[in-house]
């Protein structure tokens, strides 16, 4: 239904910047929502933030006034912009969306971006 592609990963160095960019495609109606989560080895994934259709958005506490998440509608994009870099930042970042299936059809899917790496080293 739907299928996520993310780009921009990378090494940066602690306090140094990236941006992530993922682009949702397939078939679906709309979509809900999509952010991007972090894991660490052996971890569970964690929301780092997310962005909703009406422009709202959530983060994480740790990245909140360092990362800023901001998704294009028009063009099914979703971006986020790491600023001031942390050495111990995880290095999986995964994009998400919930997407409306259909137009009229109760209920949302979800999907997961295969990751991108993001590694903060000096």
């Amino acid at each position: 239904q739907v299928q996520l592609v993310e780009s921009g990963g990378g090494t940066v160095q602690p306090g140094g910047s990236l941006r992530l960019s993922c682009v949702a495609s397939g078939t679906f109606f709309r979509i809900y929502n999509m952010g991007w989560y972090r894991q660490a080895p052996g971890k569970s994934r964690e929301l780092v933030a997310r962005v909703h259709s009406d422009g709202s958005t959530n983060y994480e506490d740790s990245v909140q006034g360092r990362f800023t998440i901001s998704g294009d509608n028009a063009k099914n994009t979703v971006h986020l912009q790491k600023n001031n870099l942390k050495a111990d930042e995880p290095a999986g970042s995964y994009c998400s969306a919930a997407v409306v299936g259909q137009e009229g059809v109760p209920g949302r899917c979800g999907a997961w971006g295969r990751g991108a790496q993001v590694t903060v080293s000096s």
